[in-house]
């Protein structure tokens, strides 16, 4: 099995450079994505300082932003949300986050996430567990749904919204009537950061992009999470969704989400 501590200190400062940014400059104006969603120029910046800075510092490794997409190819890739959680970001409100990760073909191997306005940073490297603060973190031990406390991701916006969020809207429904409470952060990152620290006990999400989920997925497995894809099979960027669960969770969660999507 590859090593990859050696990639974490420069994905550490990476994620630090850009954080610091989201601290002390404003959003800047937003620019239409589509339909209720948007990006900031806030966000186009960090992603080119970290992609600038990465390029300099890890020429054989390729990259891909949310903003302006691949950049560079090869074996190795790094993956960035430069601010994710823009909406919140935008508004003033405190759950967002940088995420960086790192893709060795379709395996998500390295994680990098800051929460600048919490104060937290999440890392974690294949093999070598997951940590808070340079603190090792582990999953929550919760065995029963009716104690889970879960994370939904955001409904969807834009193009066929209206047909994506039954699904979204069946499955808050399910697990209302089933788990201790729902949350919607409103960051997939958060979730999957929060996930692998044991706060929350599972994170849903029912779509699937690289820049959203690589660095989570890599953190919360080194922290005993299972992340994986509706059918139960292993998590990857070509997955339909993403569901991030604590271990003893995971057949009463398959069972419900697929009730969910059976229905729908």
């Amino acid at each position: 099995m590859s090593d990859y501590r050696h990639l974490l200190p420069v994905a550490e400062e990476a994620v630090a450079r850009a954080a610091e940014m989201m601290r002390h400059r404003s959003p800047g104006l937003l620019t239409a994505k589509g339909e209720r969603d948007f990006a900031s120029q806030l966000d186009y910046e960090i992603e080119r300082e970290v992609r600038a800075f990465l390029q300099a510092a890890t020429p054989e490794i390729g990259f891909l932003g949310e903003e302006d997409g691949v950049q560079a190819t090869g074996e190795m890739q790094w993956v960035l949300d430069p601010i994710d959680g823009t909406a919140n970001f935008v508004r003033g409100i405190p759950l967002c986050a940088v995420s960086l990760g790192l893709l060795h073909g379709d395996d998500a191997v390295l994680g990098v996430i800051e929460t600048p306005f919490l104060g937290n940073r999440y890392a974690a490297a294949r093999g070598n567990g997951a940590t808070v603060d340079g603190k090792p973190i582990r999953v929550s031990d919760t065995s029963m749904l009716c104690d889970a406390v879960v994370a939904i991701g955001d409904y969807a916006v834009g193009s066929d919204a209206a047909t994506k969020n039954r699904a979204r809207l069946a499955l808050t429904a399910r697990l209302a009537e089933t788990v201790q409470r729902v949350r919607m952060t409103g960051t997939a990152a958060l979730d999957l950061a929060w996930l692998a620290e044991g706060r929350i006990d599972a994170a849903l999400t029912l779509s699937n992009h690289p820049w959203d989920m690589t660095a989570g997925a890599a953190i919360a497995r080194e922290a005993g999470a299972v992340v994986v894809d509706r059918d139960g099979s292993g998590h990857c960027p070509r997955s339909s969704i993403t569901l991030g669960l604590t271990p003893r969770l995971v057949a009463e969660m398959l069972t419900l989400v697929g009730a969910v999507s059976s229905d729908d």
